[in-house]
C-alpha cells in the first residue's frame, strides 16, 4: 500500500487525504504492529491489509454519514481504535471519546494519540454498562459507533445510552445483518431507538461491510443499561 493507491481509493469516494494525514496513518500502522508484538490488538499485520481492513474500513463510515455535521463521537469497545481514530485523523474537528474495558488497550490508545498529537480525544477505561449510567456520558453524543462482535440487541443496550436524542448509533457488521435486525426490534423499542437505514457495501479487498444506522428517538429509560454482564447473558428480546 502506498500513498497514491490509498489516495485514489478515497478520491473515488470524494474524500481527499493530505500527505500529513497519510503520515499519521503510517505512524498508526507502525505503532499498531509494534505494540501487537506484546499484546493482542489485531490478527492483521500486513500493511496493505491493515490499511484496507482497518483504516479504509473505518473511514468508509463517512461515505454514508456526513461527519462534517457531527461534533462528538463515542466509540464503544474500540479495541485498537477503530473506527474512531482513522475518522479523527481524516476529520480533525471531531471530539472523540473511546471506551474500552481492557486497561492495556487504553494504554495503547493513550500512547497512540500522544504519538499522533491528537487533541480532543479521551480514552476511558470501563464497562459500557457502567459508564452509560454516568451523567457525563449518558445521552451526550451525536454519533456512537461499535465495530464489535456482539449481536445487535446486545450492542443496542451497550451503545444507545450514550447517544443524545436525535443522534445516531451505527453498528458496523461484516455479515448480512438481516436476522440481527429482526432479533433487535424489541431492544429498539425498549431503548428508544429507531432503525433508520442498513447500508451494504464491499471494501476494496471485496470483503463485506454492513452499516446499521439507528436513530435515538428519546432519552434512555432509567433502568438501562442493566448491570455489567446482564445484556450479554440476558439480551433484550
Amino acid at each position: 500500500m502506498n500513498y497514491e493507491h490509498f489516495s485514489l481509493l478515497l478520491n473515488n469516494k470524494s474524500i481527499k487525504i493530505s500527505s500529513i494525514q497519510w503520515e499519521m496513518l503510517e505512524i498508526y500502522f507502525e505503532t499498531l504492529v509494534e505494540w501487537n508484538k506484546k499484546m493482542n490488538l489485531t490478527a492483521i499485520t500486513d500493511k496493505e491489509q491493515v490499511f484496507i481492513k482497518h483504516f479504509y474500513d473505518s473511514i468508509s463510515l463517512s461515505f454514508y454519514q456526513s461527519i462534517s455535521d457531527i461534533e462528538s463521537i463515542a466509540d464503544i469497545g474500540s479495541g485498537a481504535g477503530f473506527p474512531s481514530i482513522p475518522l479523527k485523523i481524516m476529520f480533525p474537528h471531531l471530539k472523540v471519546t473511546i471506551i474500552d474495558s481492557l486497561k492495556k488497550r487504553i494504554h495503547f490508545l493513550e500512547h497512540l494519540t500522544n504519538e499522533l498529537k491528537l487533541s480532543n480525544v479521551s480514552c476511558v477505561h470501563g464497562r459500557a454498562e457502567e459508564l452509560g449510567r454516568k451523567p457525563q456520558y449518558r445521552d451526550q453524543f451525536d454519533l456512537v459507533t461499535a465495530r464489535a462482535v456482539a449481536r445487535l440487541n446486545v450492542l443496542n443496550e451497550y451503545c444507545l445510552p450514550f447517544v443524545k436524542k436525535s443522534g445516531f448509533f451505527v453498528a458496523m457488521k461484516g455479515v448480512n445483518p438481516t436476522d440481527e435486525v429482526n432479533e433487535a426490534k424489541y431492544s429498539l423499542i425498549e431503548l428508544k431507538g429507531s432503525l433508520s437505514n442498513v447500508v451494504s457495501c464491499q471494501l476494496p479487498d471485496l470483503s463485506d461491510r454492513n452499516f446499521i444506522f439507528i436513530q435515538k428517538t428519546d432519552h434512555t429509560p432509567k433502568k438501562y443499561p442493566r448491570k455489567a454482564g446482564t445484556p450479554l447473558k440476558k439480551p433484550l428480546f
